[in-house]
């Protein structure tokens, strides 16, 4: 569900459409869009945006429930993982899968924003909370 106002026409569009549990993926410059899966091009060159930026932007309007990363970001980026898990809290479900399985999930969200990240395992899938 949508909470308030972005700048970007497309993902306030997407924001404003999203449904409990429906999903809205931020990636790295290097995710693939599933055929079928609306591709948010935010990439503009090397690290810009990068990842947080998006994914503050998105999380400061949009109701999460649910946020899925990759295993692998453990091991390749746990400073970023730290840094998700402060941001959202307890109250917002933190789920790990394989970066494999990650990329088989996106062919489910509305979206995928592709930013400038070239962090490795920088990925993220944002499930919508209820508004009640």
């Amino acid at each position: 569900m949508h909470k308030s106002y972005m700048l970007n026409s497309d993902i306030n569009r997407v924001l404003g459409e999203l449904g409990h549990t429906d999903q809205l993926c931020i990636g790295d410059c290097g995710l693939p869009v599933p055929a079928g899966v609306e591709k948010i091009d935010l990439a503009l060159k090397k690290g810009i945006p990068g990842f947080w930026d998006v994914l503050e932007a998105v999380a400061e309007n949009m109701l999460v429930e649910r946020i899925t990363v990759a295993e692998e970001m453990k091991f390749h980026c746990p400073a970023l993982l730290e840094k998700i898990k402060q941001y959202f809290g307890e109250t917002v479900e933190l789920r790990f899968v394989t970066h494999a399985q990650l990329k088989e999930e996106t062919r489910a969200c509305k979206a995928i924003v592709r930013t400038g990240e070239m962090t490795p395992y920088a990925n993220i899938i944002l499930t919508a909370a209820c508004l009640f």
